[in-house]
């Protein structure tokens, strides 16, 4: 099993979740977050002042996968959240980790089951 987490676009959510759930990723997190990377922020006007705007919001979504959905989940979120064909800076990143165990609190199944 893997777990996902990936920061994205805020406009860019409806379009990874739909992809998700149409490989059978029906249960993810999603936190609202700022940050930035090689985007660097970006300047706004405000009533005639500019500004610098240095965190970026976006989206963290997580999604816990079993290891033949993995590759799936990872080109879902890609095409969920690349800007165009070519896609742009900004665009988000995905976080792959080994996940060892997963336990559902109400019937204690384990693994997979728990998915």
């Amino acid at each position: 099993m893997y777990w996902l987490s990936c920061v994205i676009r805020t406009g860019t959510l409806e379009s990874v979740r739909e992809n998700l759930s149409n490989i059978g990723c029906i249960a993810i997190t999603v936190s609202e977050v700022e940050g930035f990377g090689r985007q660097k922020g970006h300047t706004e006007v405000y009533r005639g002042a500019e500004y610098e705007v240095v965190m970026v919001p976006k989206v963290r979504v997580e999604v816990a996968c079993s290891d033949g959905e993995l590759n799936q989940a990872i080109e879902a979120i890609c095409d969920g959240g690349r800007s165009g064909a070519e896609g742009a800076l900004g665009d988000g990143k995905i976080f792959v980790f080994k996940l060892p165990e997963a336990v559902r609190i109400r019937t204690g199944e384990r693994g997979r089951d728990a998915l």
